[in-house]
């Protein structure tokens, strides 16, 4: 027999979880005496059998109400603990602000990363020492590019296989090879040429954009194009325009311009009567869908690729790439961002 008295006066002296949880494995478990019972149920007769029945399971009621009560109690001993251990002087003094600031290449990523993910684009990465085959080859350069000369590239070995990428293009291959179509990534990353000067740096930040699917025309291109500059230089209009290039990954493919005007010194993006480049674009081109193993009778697609430390020069005004990497604090204090002010297109992406 079941003493009811016993089991619960035990369940209200558990002195934490485990406790209760093995004297609930105990009374209520397979083995538990309560079980046994039950069992025995089906040699007594109907009668017998419905008022010993009815007894049991008011008697494993009161059992798993009085652990499931233990329990709460338990929960809310514990949470009291926490709170006192925890407890918040009111009475202290503020901490100051920290002294740190968010580098504006770091902002600006945020900041794209934010406006494309509002159309479903998601960001990728990849290495920054790539193959040459990635990083040419399967983009369609051909073997005689200009990009692929020395001076333009730094290659880590003798036989030209192994480099630091030229650009981010590289995780749009690995990306179609890993995955099945449709894609719509964007990948901001550090890149890596010979150049230097008051605009050109050794090492820079790139963002590409890929979108693969059925049925993509440059139309979905332009109108990606319009969105993002709209949002990123929070503007309401815009004059672009798409002149024709050539990139040997896309076929047809164009240089954007939007329009600017100078005003007191600074530009001011959106419209004017003068024009300045701010990415490249074009449709994917075959062959590079055909080398990531993507068919281009089902499928077609749009790419992109920005300079991100460009872009965060022209909406803050900077005027020395070099800058963005000389660690002076004094200009990281005034070009800098909140570390707590993280860019929405709901609330505002710059301050």
């Amino acid at each position: 027999m079941v003493d009811l008295r016993e089991l619960i006066q035990r369940v209200s002296q558990a002195k934490d979880k485990l406790e209760l949880q093995n004297l609930k494995s105990q009374f209520l478990g397979k083995n538990s005496q309560i079980n046994k019972e039950f069992k025995k149920l089906g040699s007594l007769n109907e009668n017998d059998r419905k008022i010993r029945a009815s007894s049991l399971n008011n008697e494993k009621q009161k059992i798993t109400e009085a652990i499931d009560n233990k329990f709460q109690e338990l929960e809310n001993s514990e949470i009291n603990q926490k709170l006192q251990k925890n407890k918040v002087d009111v009475t202290l003094p503020a901490r100051e602000r920290p002294n740190g600031k968010i580098h504006p290449v770091s902002q600006v990523i945020d900041e794209i990363s934010s406006i494309f993910s509002e159309i479903g684009f998601s960001v990728a990465e990849g290495p920054d020492v790539e193959s040459e085959y990635n990083n040419f080859t399967a983009l369609n350069t051909p073997e005689d590019h200009p990009a692929r000369d020395m001076h333009d590239t730094f290659y880590l070995d003798k036989n030209k296989k192994i480099l630091l990428r030229t650009h981010t293009s590289p995780v749009q291959i690995r990306t179609m090879l890993s995955g099945k179509a449709p894609f719509k990534i964007i990948v901001p990353g550090r890149t890596y040429r010979c150049d230097s000067d008051q605009t050109h740096a050794p090492m820079f930040h790139q963002l590409e954009g890929l979108h693969i699917d059925k049925d993509i025309t440059m139309g979905h291109l332009k109108g990606c194009l319009d969105y993002f500059v709209k949002e990123f230089f929070e503007v309401k209009k815009i004059r672009m325009r798409f002149r024709p290039s050539h990139f040997p990954f896309t076929e047809p493919s164009a240089e954007v311009d939007i329009g600017y005007r100078l005003e007191n010194g600074r530009i001011i993006v959106g419209e004017g009567d003068k024009w300045l480049e701010i990415l490249g674009c074009g449709m994917v081109h075959p062959n590079v869908l055909k080398n990531a193993k993507v068919d281009p009778k089902k499928f077609q697609g749009y790419a992109f690729g920005m300079g991100i430390d460009r872009l965060a020069m022209l909406k803050y005004g900077i005027n020395d790439l070099r800058s963005f990497f000389e660690a002076d604090f004094r200009w990281l204090n005034y070009f800098g961002f909140d570390p707590l002010d993280v860019p929405t297109n709901y609330r505002g992406l710059s301050r």
